[in-house]
C-alpha cells in the first residue's frame, strides 16, 4: 500500500466509493465522473503504479482484475459489450498512479477511442 495514493486509500476505506466488487486481490467502484452508464474503475488492492511496471512477479494480479472485469460486465448487464482501457503514465492520460482499468459500456460505445 502507498499511503499518499488515493486509490489505495479507497481499498483501505479510508476515502469512501461505490464498491461493486471485492475479492483478495481486486477492488471495483464505480467512477465519479463516469464517461457512459456503466464505469467502473477494476484495479489489484497490491499498489502497482502503471502498466510498465507489470512483471513475472504481479502479472497474476492484472489476469485476476480481467476475471474481475467478466464478473462485472454480467452483473451490469453489458451482454452486448463493453470497452476495457488503460492509461499509463501522464501523457498516457493516466491522472491517479495505481493500475487500473475502466470498464465502460451501457450504450452503444464509438469505434473511435480518441
Amino acid at each position: 500500500m502507498d499511503h499518499n495514493c488515493l486509490f489505495c486509500k479507497i481499498i483501505n476505506g479510508d476515502i469512501p466509493s461505490t464498491k461493486v466488487y471485492e475479492d483478495e486481490d481486486v477492488f471495483a467502484f464505480r467512477d465519479i465522473n463516469p464517461q457512459a452508464p456503466v464505469h467502473v474503475l477494476v484495479l489489484p488492492k497490491k499498489h502497482i503504479a502503471c502498466a510498465s511496471q507489470i512483471n513475472a512477479e504481479n502479472s497474476a494480479l492484472v489476469g485476476k482484475c480481467f476475471e474481475a472485469v467478466a464478473k462485472i460486465a454480467s452483473a451490469e448487464g453489458l451482454e452486448k459489450g463493453f470497452r476495457v482501457i488503460n492509461n499509463c503514465g501522464k501523457d498516457g492520460g493516466q491522472s491517479v498512479m495505481h493500475l487500473h482499468f475502466h470498464l465502460i459500456g451501457g450504450r452503444k460505445l464509438s469505434e473511435k477511442i480518441i
